[in-house]
């Protein structure tokens, strides 16, 4: 059984928050919601954000973009008033940058989160349902991975989301804001960014071929990903918003329930475009979980996710929609 996100119904006059709208996940939602015919309010200090993503949407009636830093919480209380749902998208990703970056990435995903939380209790915000990472389970081995079975972070980025975790609990505890953290795993399709030296393995690799490259794997390939298609991601923030409050100040893995070896990736990829290339094999990563597999058993209990899309289906529809676009 699947679930099509577009059946998941709201009262009319509903509106909606997202922040970091104007990134890959974030576009996506503001379209979808706005498709459905709901109000969004989308809110992007466009750092990492991209202007394009969300131009399609700026005349259309029910839209609203803020620039604005998470950062400061005068610019989240502001975008919170008489908001229903908030879609807390906005951080910078990444494992490798974090590294690089430690400071900003506490400021930016674990501030600029509690200044979200916060400014939703303060507006008496309905649901608050925010993007975790798998990235959260660090070194534990087991597979597949579930929820309250975590190991070391390995990274800064992944000890903001484990702390974004900490906070929302403690929100729906002390303050009664029924918050949802939903832990991605490895999100991919239209609209992902397929350059720089941070771009997520999908694009990257769908690019590289496209424009007759040879991309380049890090490690040996043997890494393992529960890629996760981005409809079944709107499906599940939608979900969220419907769930019962018993089911608050929790998390949820969000995935499909897959597994993919990176080096199974590229040779699907190469076949799919008709390219009969070798990858070059680069150094691992640091700070990179060696393999990611979904339950996604509680997930489905408690908040009814159906994931609509498999690996195979998404990664056609992606592959489709980097050739009109790249």
């Amino acid at each position: 059984m699947t679930l099509d996100y577009r059946d998941i119904v709201f009262p009319e006059d509903s509106e909606f928050l997202v922040t970091g709208g104007a990134g890959f996940i974030g576009s996506n939602l503001c379209e979808a919601l706005l498709l459905m015919g709901y109000r969004v309010r989308c809110l992007d200090d466009l750092s990492t954000g991209k202007i394009q993503n969300i131009e399609p949407f700026m005349k259309k009636t029910g839209f609203q973009f803020i620039k604005g830093d998470i950062k400061t919480f005068s610019v989240c209380d502001e975008a919170c008033k008489n908001v229903d749902f908030v879609l807390h998208q906005a951080a910078w990703g990444s494992v490798p940058r974090s590294i690089d970056l430690p400071v900003f990435y506490a400021e930016n995903n674990i501030i600029g989160t509690v200044n979200m939380l916060e400014a939703a209790r303060k507006n008496h915000v309905r649901k608050f349902v925010y993007a975790s990472s798998s990235s959260v389970y660090g070194d534990e081995p087991s597979l597949p991975k579930k929820e309250g079975i975590e190991g070391k972070r390995l990274s800064p980025y992944a000890v903001t989301k484990f702390v974004n975790e900490e906070y929302a609990e403690q929100y729906t505890k002390h303050y009664g804001l029924d918050t949802y953290g939903l832990r991605y795993f490895n999100v991919f399709g239209r609209r992902q960014n397929p350059d720089g030296a941070y771009a997520a393995v999908i694009p990257r690799f769908i690019k590289s071929l496209l424009c007759n490259e040879i991309p380049t794997i890090n490690g040996d390939g043997m890494q393992s990903r529960d890629f996760t298609y981005i409809d079944n991601v709107i499906q599940a923030n939608l979900l969220a918003c419907k769930a019962s409050s018993e089911f608050a100040g929790d998390v949820y893995n969000i995935a499909f329930g897959g597994r993919e070896y990176l080096n199974d990736l590229f040779d699907t990829l190469c076949k799919l475009l008709g390219k009969d290339v070798a990858a070059h094999h680069g150094p691992a990563r640091k700070g990179d979980i060696r393999h990611s597999n979904a339950d996604i058993s509680r997930a489905k209990e408690c908040l009814g996710y159906e994931p609509e899309y498999d690996f195979s289906r998404g990664i056609r529809e992606s592959i489709n929609w980097y050739k009109e676009n790249l």
